[in-house]
Protein backbone atom coordinates (compact mmCIF):
# COMPACT_ATOMS: atom_id res chain seq x y z
CA UNK A 1 0.00 0.00 0.00
CA UNK A 2 2.90 2.40 0.83
CA UNK A 3 4.63 1.88 -2.36
CA UNK A 4 1.59 2.51 -4.40
CA UNK A 5 0.78 5.72 -2.65
CA UNK A 6 4.71 6.44 -3.22
CA UNK A 7 4.28 5.84 -6.74
CA UNK A 8 1.02 7.81 -7.15
CA UNK A 9 2.47 10.55 -5.20
CA UNK A 10 5.50 10.34 -7.91
CA UNK A 11 3.04 11.00 -10.70
CA UNK A 12 1.80 13.72 -9.03
CA UNK A 13 4.79 15.92 -8.90
CA UNK A 14 6.18 14.46 -12.21
CA UNK A 15 2.75 15.79 -13.91
CA UNK A 16 2.97 19.35 -11.87
CA UNK A 17 6.34 19.72 -12.90
CA UNK A 18 5.51 19.27 -16.84
CA UNK A 19 2.59 21.75 -16.30
CA UNK A 20 4.33 24.02 -15.00
CA UNK A 21 7.55 23.22 -17.41
CA UNK A 22 4.95 23.16 -20.62
CA UNK A 23 3.26 26.70 -19.36
CA UNK A 24 6.91 28.19 -19.24
CA UNK A 25 7.68 27.04 -22.39
CA UNK A 26 4.88 28.42 -24.39
CA UNK A 27 4.69 31.55 -22.61
CA UNK A 28 8.42 32.43 -23.97
CA UNK A 29 7.72 30.58 -27.17
CA UNK A 30 4.66 33.01 -27.81
CA UNK A 31 6.93 36.08 -26.71
CA UNK A 32 9.87 34.69 -28.80
CA UNK A 33 7.73 33.99 -31.95
CA UNK A 34 6.19 37.11 -31.94
CA UNK A 35 8.55 39.36 -31.03
CA UNK A 36 11.56 38.55 -32.68
CA UNK A 37 10.66 39.57 -36.16
CA UNK A 38 10.07 42.75 -34.73
CA UNK A 39 13.20 42.83 -32.64
CA UNK A 40 15.74 45.20 -34.53
CA UNK A 41 18.64 47.10 -33.38
CA UNK A 42 16.40 50.64 -34.18
CA UNK A 43 14.23 49.14 -31.35
CA UNK A 44 17.45 49.17 -29.12
CA UNK A 45 19.19 52.50 -29.76
CA UNK A 46 16.29 54.83 -30.94
CA UNK A 47 13.94 56.62 -29.53
CA UNK A 48 9.74 56.58 -30.22
CA UNK A 49 9.66 58.74 -33.28
CA UNK A 50 6.10 60.40 -34.31
CA UNK A 51 3.29 57.63 -35.25
CA UNK A 52 5.59 54.74 -33.16
CA UNK A 53 2.33 54.05 -31.94
CA UNK A 54 0.61 53.58 -35.27
CA UNK A 55 3.47 51.25 -37.00
CA UNK A 56 5.79 54.29 -37.87
CA UNK A 57 10.05 53.98 -36.99
CA UNK A 58 11.37 53.94 -33.79
CA UNK A 59 12.38 52.21 -31.02
CA UNK A 60 12.11 51.92 -27.28
CA UNK A 61 14.84 53.57 -25.43
CA UNK A 62 13.16 55.47 -23.32
CA UNK A 63 11.73 52.67 -21.60
CA UNK A 64 14.59 51.11 -21.58
CA UNK A 65 16.46 53.41 -19.76
CA UNK A 66 13.38 54.55 -17.76
CA UNK A 67 13.12 51.08 -16.41
CA UNK A 68 16.32 50.87 -15.74
CA UNK A 69 16.76 54.32 -13.47
CA UNK A 70 13.60 53.17 -11.74
CA UNK A 71 14.66 49.70 -10.71
CA UNK A 72 18.28 50.84 -9.78
CA UNK A 73 16.65 53.61 -7.59
CA UNK A 74 14.29 51.84 -5.94
CA UNK A 75 16.69 48.75 -5.17
CA UNK A 76 19.06 50.94 -3.55
CA UNK A 77 16.48 52.48 -1.75
CA UNK A 78 15.21 49.14 -0.61
CA UNK A 79 19.29 47.85 0.12
CA UNK A 80 19.51 50.63 2.62
CA UNK A 81 16.71 50.23 4.76
CA UNK A 82 16.04 46.25 4.22
CA UNK A 83 19.55 44.94 5.44
CA UNK A 84 19.93 47.23 8.87
CA UNK A 85 16.14 46.19 9.64
CA UNK A 86 16.56 42.53 9.43
CA UNK A 87 19.94 42.34 11.09
CA UNK A 88 18.36 44.62 13.72
CA UNK A 89 15.38 42.01 14.14
CA UNK A 90 17.36 39.10 14.11
CA UNK A 91 20.83 40.08 16.04
CA UNK A 92 20.13 43.47 18.26
CA UNK A 93 16.75 42.45 19.97
CA UNK A 94 16.00 39.20 21.88
CA UNK A 95 14.62 36.12 20.15
CA UNK A 96 11.23 36.36 21.00
CA UNK A 97 10.80 39.83 21.10
CA UNK A 98 7.01 41.27 20.88
CA UNK A 99 8.44 44.33 19.01
CA UNK A 100 10.41 41.61 16.49
CA UNK A 101 6.81 39.52 15.93
CA UNK A 102 5.01 42.92 15.07
CA UNK A 103 7.22 43.94 12.17
CA UNK A 104 7.02 40.16 10.86
CA UNK A 105 3.95 40.31 10.48
CA UNK A 106 3.35 43.63 8.98
CA UNK A 107 5.51 42.82 6.27
CA UNK A 108 3.70 39.84 5.80
CA UNK A 109 0.76 42.01 5.58
CA UNK A 110 2.16 44.58 2.81
CA UNK A 111 4.21 41.36 1.17
CA UNK A 112 0.40 40.24 -0.20
CA UNK A 113 -0.83 44.05 -1.21
CA UNK A 114 -1.20 44.38 -4.86
CA UNK A 115 0.89 46.69 -6.18
CA UNK A 116 -2.21 48.40 -7.55
CA UNK A 117 -2.66 49.62 -3.95
CA UNK A 118 0.66 50.71 -3.69
CA UNK A 119 0.40 52.42 -6.88
CA UNK A 120 -2.91 54.78 -6.05
CA UNK A 121 -1.03 55.22 -2.39
CA UNK A 122 2.02 56.72 -4.21
CA UNK A 123 0.06 58.99 -6.25
CA UNK A 124 -2.13 60.19 -3.45
CA UNK A 125 0.99 61.15 -1.70
CA UNK A 126 2.58 62.55 -4.31
CA UNK A 127 -0.47 64.63 -4.13
CA UNK A 128 -0.19 65.56 -1.02
CA UNK A 129 3.23 66.62 -1.27
CA UNK A 130 3.17 68.37 -4.49
CA UNK A 131 5.40 66.08 -6.83
CA UNK A 132 3.81 65.55 -10.25
CA UNK A 133 3.94 62.24 -11.88
CA UNK A 134 8.49 61.89 -12.48
CA UNK A 135 11.18 59.82 -11.79
CA UNK A 136 11.58 59.86 -8.54
CA UNK A 137 7.91 59.43 -7.79
CA UNK A 138 8.01 56.02 -9.62
CA UNK A 139 11.12 55.13 -7.89
CA UNK A 140 9.53 55.82 -3.87
CA UNK A 141 6.86 54.05 -5.10
CA UNK A 142 8.15 50.81 -6.61
CA UNK A 143 11.07 51.06 -3.64
CA UNK A 144 7.64 50.58 -1.21
CA UNK A 145 6.41 47.49 -3.68
CA UNK A 146 9.94 45.73 -3.43
CA UNK A 147 10.53 46.12 0.45
CA UNK A 148 8.55 44.08 2.30
CA UNK A 149 9.62 41.30 -0.31
CA UNK A 150 13.42 42.00 -0.07
CA UNK A 151 12.91 42.36 3.69
CA UNK A 152 10.72 39.19 4.12
CA UNK A 153 12.51 36.93 1.69
CA UNK A 154 16.19 37.66 3.89
CA UNK A 155 14.92 37.69 7.27
CA UNK A 156 13.66 34.05 6.40
CA UNK A 157 16.91 33.01 5.27
CA UNK A 158 18.52 35.00 8.23
CA UNK A 159 16.31 33.06 10.60
CA UNK A 160 18.17 29.52 9.09
CA UNK A 161 21.63 30.55 10.17
CA UNK A 162 23.24 28.50 12.70
CA UNK A 163 22.87 30.48 16.42
CA UNK A 164 26.45 28.73 17.14
CA UNK A 165 28.38 31.58 14.58
CA UNK A 166 27.07 34.88 16.32
CA UNK A 167 27.47 33.13 19.66
CA UNK A 168 31.19 32.14 18.77
CA UNK A 169 31.84 36.00 17.30
CA UNK A 170 30.76 37.49 20.55
CA UNK A 171 32.35 34.79 22.95
CA UNK A 172 35.92 35.91 21.02
CA UNK A 173 35.41 39.52 22.04
CA UNK A 174 33.68 40.65 18.35
CA UNK A 175 31.29 43.65 19.09
CA UNK A 176 27.60 43.41 17.30
CA UNK A 177 28.66 45.50 14.79
CA UNK A 178 31.86 43.32 13.87
CA UNK A 179 29.72 40.46 14.44
CA UNK A 180 26.87 41.69 11.52
CA UNK A 181 29.87 42.30 9.43
CA UNK A 182 30.69 38.87 9.67
CA UNK A 183 27.45 37.45 9.37
CA UNK A 184 26.44 39.78 6.04
CA UNK A 185 29.29 38.13 4.53
CA UNK A 186 28.01 34.59 4.99
CA UNK A 187 24.37 35.26 3.75
CA UNK A 188 25.60 37.61 0.91
CA UNK A 189 24.07 34.40 -1.45
CA UNK A 190 20.66 34.93 0.65
CA UNK A 191 20.74 38.59 0.13
CA UNK A 192 21.41 38.22 -3.47
CA UNK A 193 18.39 35.56 -3.21
CA UNK A 194 15.91 38.57 -2.21
CA UNK A 195 17.30 41.10 -4.34
CA UNK A 196 16.49 38.95 -7.04
CA UNK A 197 12.97 38.07 -6.10
CA UNK A 198 12.75 41.98 -5.95
CA UNK A 199 13.67 42.61 -9.54
CA UNK A 200 11.62 40.34 -11.01
CA UNK A 201 8.46 41.49 -9.04
CA UNK A 202 9.52 45.66 -9.34
CA UNK A 203 10.55 45.74 -13.24
CA UNK A 204 7.73 43.98 -14.73
CA UNK A 205 5.02 45.79 -13.01
CA UNK A 206 3.32 48.28 -14.56
CA UNK A 207 0.32 49.31 -12.03
CA UNK A 208 2.64 50.89 -9.64
CA UNK A 209 3.96 53.46 -12.02
CA UNK A 210 1.10 54.02 -14.34
CA UNK A 211 0.62 57.28 -12.31
CA UNK A 212 3.54 57.59 -10.35
CA UNK A 213 6.38 57.80 -13.34
CA UNK A 214 4.28 59.12 -16.15
CA UNK A 215 5.09 58.51 -19.73
CA UNK A 216 7.44 59.94 -22.02
CA UNK A 217 8.82 59.61 -25.65
CA UNK A 218 12.48 61.22 -23.89
CA UNK A 219 15.25 59.85 -21.65
CA UNK A 220 14.27 61.91 -18.42
CA UNK A 221 17.32 64.14 -17.46
CA UNK A 222 16.18 64.86 -13.81
CA UNK A 223 14.52 63.23 -11.29
CA UNK A 224 11.73 65.41 -11.77
CA UNK A 225 11.17 64.51 -15.40
CA UNK A 226 8.43 61.66 -16.04
CA UNK A 227 9.77 58.25 -16.89
CA UNK A 228 8.75 55.53 -19.54
CA UNK A 229 9.31 51.92 -18.17
CA UNK A 230 8.75 48.73 -20.20
CA UNK A 231 5.88 47.22 -19.05
CA UNK A 232 3.68 50.29 -19.73
CA UNK A 233 5.21 50.31 -22.96
CA UNK A 234 4.50 46.96 -24.04
CA UNK A 235 1.12 47.76 -22.41
CA UNK A 236 0.65 50.66 -24.59
CA UNK A 237 1.64 49.02 -28.16
CA UNK A 238 -0.58 45.90 -27.56
CA UNK A 239 -3.61 48.39 -27.21
CA UNK A 240 -2.97 49.61 -30.40
CA UNK A 241 -5.03 48.27 -33.38
CA UNK A 242 -1.59 47.63 -35.71
CA UNK A 243 -0.71 44.07 -35.91
CA UNK A 244 3.19 45.64 -36.07
CA UNK A 245 2.76 47.66 -32.87
CA UNK A 246 1.82 44.64 -31.44
CA UNK A 247 4.36 42.48 -32.41
CA UNK A 248 6.76 45.04 -31.02
CA UNK A 249 5.15 44.72 -28.07
CA UNK A 250 6.28 41.38 -27.93
CA UNK A 251 9.86 42.22 -28.74
CA UNK A 252 9.86 44.40 -25.85
CA UNK A 253 8.85 42.01 -23.93
CA UNK A 254 12.23 39.94 -25.07
CA UNK A 255 14.26 43.40 -24.10
CA UNK A 256 12.49 43.39 -20.39
CA UNK A 257 13.29 39.20 -20.59
CA UNK A 258 17.37 39.95 -20.93
CA UNK A 259 17.33 42.80 -18.94
CA UNK A 260 16.46 40.98 -15.77
CA UNK A 261 18.66 37.97 -17.04
CA UNK A 262 21.47 40.32 -17.05
CA UNK A 263 20.67 42.25 -13.51
CA UNK A 264 20.23 38.51 -12.08
CA UNK A 265 24.10 36.82 -13.52
CA UNK A 266 25.13 40.14 -12.51
CA UNK A 267 23.70 40.18 -8.72
CA UNK A 268 25.30 36.46 -8.81
CA UNK A 269 28.71 36.81 -10.04
CA UNK A 270 29.36 39.66 -7.01
CA UNK A 271 27.41 38.11 -4.69
CA UNK A 272 29.74 35.41 -5.29
CA UNK A 273 33.03 37.39 -5.71
CA UNK A 274 32.13 39.25 -2.05
CA UNK A 275 31.51 36.10 -0.71
CA UNK A 276 34.96 34.14 -1.26
CA UNK A 277 35.98 34.41 2.09
CA UNK A 278 32.91 32.96 3.97
CA UNK A 279 33.78 30.93 6.96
Amino acid sequence: MKHLEEKIFKVIMICAAMIILGVLMYIIGTVFYRGLPALTLDMVTKLPGGGFYLGKEGGVLNAIVGSLYIILGSLTISILISVPLVMYINFYLPAKSIFSSMIRFSLDILFGIPSIVYGAFGFALMIYLGIRASLIGGILTVAMLIMPIMMRSFDEITRLLSRDLPDALLSLGATKYEMVKVILRQLMPGLVTAILLAIGRGIGDAATVLFTAGYTDNIPTSLNQPAATLPLSIFFQLGSPVEEVQNRAYASAIILTVIILILSFSARYFSSKFSKNKI
